[in-house]
Formats: structure tokens, C-alpha cells, sequence
């Protein structure tokens, strides 16, 4: 393609006719006549000039030079990937995306302006560039959430550019540019949310808050009236006219306690009447993080996979978007925060051992030291265990004590009598535990990073249905050796350890979880310095 001269009449009127026929929708792109000969010596200008424009990049240089430097956007039959990138840049807002970023109507004045053939190979090198930072965004998010938190250690599936413009020529533009986006069901209800809380707020919210410490079934007057009218507008109850506290608001009460996490008595306490009088505004802000989330797990989950939400304090297996198993768990201290990465279940250890972690023989140390902690073994390099006696302590530190401690299966060992492994870095594993109370707690962060499970049998059940036909008999018939048995996974099951503070069930129903480490403030923080824009 090529521009005939400096505002010739054909290019202006080519221009007029292609913004008239999309509707006014993309005023001021590029519109293209074919090339005249005299053109056509002005193409080393385009050349040229799309070179220096992704010389920065250095996949997208590679691409061009691998095709010829062949336009992908500025001749007259690329009209449809320009329409398809414009109408993309154009809702990504709607994605919590940083509109600003790809300076959509910057992109449309160059488009615009073009009156030479360097003009053209400029605004082509825009274009591409825009949209590899779209698709990178929209693909597996816009944030490295490893330089925010230490503690996010997921590698993110990050698109190749390369792949990305080869794919783009070779489909149908819309849709390629459409499925750049999370295929995930929790990405699509989060997205619904999203577009339906903007408009709620839009609209004026969810209604004055309610007016009172606690309400409970038999209450009537104003505050009543102002708790009904919250149900309503969060879509937990339908549009009734009562003003008394009757079995139906109790049940909408509920249902409302279970999607926040609090105990569902039905009584409106002061808990539940400051879940229930928080903002639509602040709910957007966890959605807007939790879209942000799912992008960096835009990974195959697996038919069956481990689901992980640290700020549910729950384990639940996932069969086809379905919880088919869930247990309660205990998680990391604020001190010692679980990390959220994603691995491969491959066996379980009943019986297990318990390694002290290096990281926490001090708090044993004394004990240890003084002749205590006789339920725990020093073991030499070649695993075998070393006399007390025989150890000089005051020659020592915990940093530099050169036998490892361990703890032997029994009744009492730290892990309980079962643990289930994904080899990983950082030392992650769930498992059973001895101390039960903890579970009764509504907040279960008290570990040094592992994952405690209140039903480790009946999770390892669950597990091992797939390939045993008496789960229950074949478990319990290696745990009364009580010998450590490793038993493999003949399917490893993918486990994601995510932190959701705003997540949907199937239907849509939003739930809603403290943000217990502090994570979600410092992301959506994050998100607004890189530009993205949530409602007032």
C-alpha cells in the first residue's frame, strides 16, 4: 500500500468514506487507496521508518524483518484488524485494564495524520506495538506481581510476541483479539459483576445503609426497612413490601452471612451489618484486583484440580468448575505467609516424618539444647540418627547446626498422619495437624506457611477414589503400620494456591473475603498508579 503524495483527494475521500461506513466509530484512521507507481519508490521510507519504530522491541523487529516488512494494519485490506484493535482499546476499561496506557485516540490521530510513507510506517509500528501491550495485559495482566509481593511467586503466562502477530494475521481478527482474554467461567462471571456493580453505582448504589448496632428476626421499624432495602438492591432478596424482620429476611440474612464469610445464624449482628453497609464502591475495587488475578492464572486449571483461596481458609477439589470435596484449613501467619504459586499433586505421605524447616529450629533450640524436645530425633547427611550424648550444643547455633531434627510418625507429630506432596521450592504442603482447635476459629492464619486440613482422611479419600476401589480400606490399612508409605498420585492433580478476596460461585454469586495479608490494598494500589480506572 502506499499514499498517493501529500493530501491527495482520492486519501481524503477514501478517509471520509471509511469513517462514515463504521458508524463514526473510529474517526480520523488511517484510510487507504492503493499505491501509484510514483508511490511505490517511497516504500524503503516505510521500511525505514517502521524499523526505528520497533527497534525497542525485539521480537516485534524480528517479525517485520521475517515478513519482508509487510504492513499488518495500514493497507486497505487490513480495515478489519485496525477495526478489531480500535474496538478492543476501546473497551478495555471494561476489563480493569489502564485505558491510558495504549492512548487510544493518540493511536487514532496518527492514523489520521498520515500524509507519507515514513508517516505510515511510524503509525504501523504504533499499532503493533499497542497491541502487543494489550494483548501481554488482557492475556496475563497488567501487573509483575513478583516485584510487588515476595510472596507471589507465579510465573506468569506471558504470550510470545512473535507467536501473537503470526497468529494475528493468520484469524479471523475479532475473535483472536477477543480470546486473548481468560477463557476461565470465573473470568467471565467476575467480568459480568464487574459491568453490573458499575451500573448499580451509576444508579446510586445499594441504598442508604442500615441504621442500627444489630438487628434479629421479630425487629420492625427503619433500620429494618433500610436492611430490606440492602437485601433487594445486593439481589438477596426479592422486592417485598414488609417492614418487620419475618423468616424471609432471616433467610436472606443468610444467605448474605455465607458469601462473606460469617457465621449464617440469620441474626443481623454488627459484623453482618458492617458487611452489609460496605460500599459497592469497595466491593468494585476487590473485583477489579480479583479480574487482575485470574489473568495471571490464565493457565489450563485441569478437569480436576486443588483450589487453594488462602482468605477462604478452605480446600476444595474441582471437578469441571464444580467443588466436588471441600475441608477447612488453617494457613500461614501474618509472620509467616502462605505464598501463592501454582504445582502438581504427586503423592501423599502417610506417616508422615516432620523436618524441622531450618528457618524455625530456633524455636526449639533451648529445648533442644537442654536435654528436651525427646520427641524429636537429630539425623546425620546419611540419614541416620545421632545420639543426644554425642552432640555438643554450646559448639552451635540454629544456623549452623549441622544435624537435621525430625520428628517421627505417631499420634503426636506435627503433621498429623497424613501430608500431601507438590515438590516445590518453597516447602509448601498441606497436611493434617494434631491441633484441632485452631478450626473452630473464623480466621485460620496460624501456620508457619502449610496448609493444615480439618479432614485430611476424607481429602486423601477423595484422591484416592481415582485408583483404588476401597479408598477408605486401602488408607487406613497403611496408616495402622504406622510406618511412613509413600503413595503416588497415578494422576498428579494440579494445585493453585490463590488469594481471592472477591470470587463467584457458578451461578454468579459473588463472595467476598477479608484481605487477611494485606495483599489486595497493594495491588489495587498498584493498578491505579499503572492507570486503571475504577468507579467512584
Amino acid at each position: 500500500m502506499g499514499i498517493a503524495g501529500r493530501n491527495t483527494p482520492g486519501l481524503r475521500a477514501a478517509l471520509i468514506a471509511m469513517t462514515l461506513g463504521m458508524g463514526g466509530v473510529l474517526p480520523g484512521v488511517l484510510a487507504v487507496v492503493a499505491p501509484t507507481p510514483a508511490a511505490a519508490q517511497q516504500f524503503p521510507a516505510f521500511r525505514q521508518a517502521l524499523a526505528e519504530g520497533v527497534a525497542e522491541n525485539r521480537e516485534l523487529a524480528a517479525f517485520y524483518r521475517e515478513n519482508g516488512y509487510q504492513a499488518v494494519w495500514t493497507r486497505a485490506e487490513d480495515a478489519a484488524r485496525r477495526t478489531a484493535l480500535v474496538s478492543a482499546l476501546s473497551r478495555a476499561g471494561e476489563h480493569g485494564l489502564p485505558v491510558a496506557r495504549y492512548d487510544l485516540p493518540g493511536l487514532l490521530s496518527a492514523f489520521g495524520s498520515v500524509e507519507t510513507e515514513r508517516d505510515r510506517g511510524l503509525v504501523e509500528a504504533r499499532a503493533s506495538m499497542t497491541f502487543l501491550q494489550y494483548a501481554r495485559d488482557i492475556h496475563s495482566g497488567v501487573l509483575d506481581p513478583g516485584e510487588l509481593i515476595a510472596d507471589i511467586v507465579r510465573e506468569l503466562p506471558r504470550p510470545d510476541p512473535t507467536q501473537l502477530m503470526t497468529d494475528l494475521i493468520a484469524s479471523e481478527p475479532v475473535s483472536f483479539i477477543r480470546n486473548l482474554a481468560p477463557s476461565s467461567p470465573e473470568y467471565a462471571r467476575l467480568f459480568r459483576a464487574k459491568r453490573e456493580l458499575e451500573q448499580t453505582i451509576a444508579n446510586g448504589g445499594w441504598g442508604p445503609q442500615v441504621q442500627a448496632g444489630s438487628l434479629r428476626p421479630g425487629d420492625t421499624g427503619a433500620s429494618v426497612v433500610q436492611l430490606r432495602n440492602r437485601l433487594i438492591a445486593m439481589g438477596f432478596m426479592p422486592r417485598v413490601a414488609t417492614a418487620s424482620y419475618d423468616g424471609q429476611m432471616q433467610r436472606a440474612v443468610q444467605d448474605f452471612q455465607e458469601s462473606v464469610a460469617i457465621e449464617a445464624d440469620g441474626i443481623a449482628g454488627s459484623a453482618t451489618i458492617d458487611a452489609i453497609n460496605t460500599a459497592p464502591q469497595e466491593r468494585l475495587r476487590s473485583i477489579t484486583v480479583a479480574l487482575e488475578r485470574e489473568r495471571w492464572l490464565n493457565i489450563p486449571r485441569g478437569d480436576r484440580h486443588i483450589w487453594v483461596n488462602l482468605t477462604d481458609f478452605v480446600v476444595r477439589i474441582v471437578d469441571f468448575d464444580q467443588v466436588t470435596f471441600e475441608t477447612r484449613s488453617v494457613i500461614g501467619a501474618r509472620a509467616n505467609q502462605t505464598p501463592e504459586f501454582s504445582d502438581q499433586m504427586e503423592y501423599m505421605d502417610i506417616n508422615p516424618t516432620w523436618t524441622l524447616p531450618r528457618s524455625i529450629i530456633g524455636e526449639y533450640w533451648a529445648a533442644l539444647s537442654s536435654g528436651g524436645a525427646n520427641h524429636l530425633n537429630l539425623l546425620d547427611g546419611s540419614g541416620r540418627v545421632v545420639p543426644r550424648e554425642y552432640v555438643d550444643f554450646a559448639a552451635y547455633t540454629p544456623s549452623n547446626f549441622p544435624f537435621d531434627v525430625q520428628q517421627p510418625p505417631g499420634p503426636g507429630n506435627a503433621l498429623g498422619e497424613v501430608k500431601f506432596m507438590f515438590p516445590n521450592a518453597y516447602a509448601i504442603y498441606l497436611h493434617d495437624t494434631p491441633s484441632r482447635s485452631l478450626f473452630g476459629n473464623r480466621v485460620r492464619a496460624y501456620s508457619h506457611g502449610c496448609v493444615r486440613l480439618a479432614d485430611p482422611r476424607d481429602f486423601a479419600y477423595a484422591l484416592l477414589a481415582r485408583q483404588e476401589t476401597d479408598p477408605v480400606t486401602y488408607y487406613h490399612a497403611i496408616q495402622r503400620t504406622g510406618r511412613l508409605t509413600r503413595v503416588p498420585l497415578l494422576e498428579p492433580v494440579p494445585v493453585h494456591l490463590v488469594y481471592r478476596t472477591a470470587y463467584t460461585s457458578v451461578t454468579g454469586q459473588m463472595n467476598y473475603r477479608a484481605d487477611i495479608y494485606g495483599r489486595d490494598a497493594r495491588l489495587y494500589d498498584a493498578l491505579i498508579s499503572a492507570g486503571v480506572e475504577v468507579g467512584a
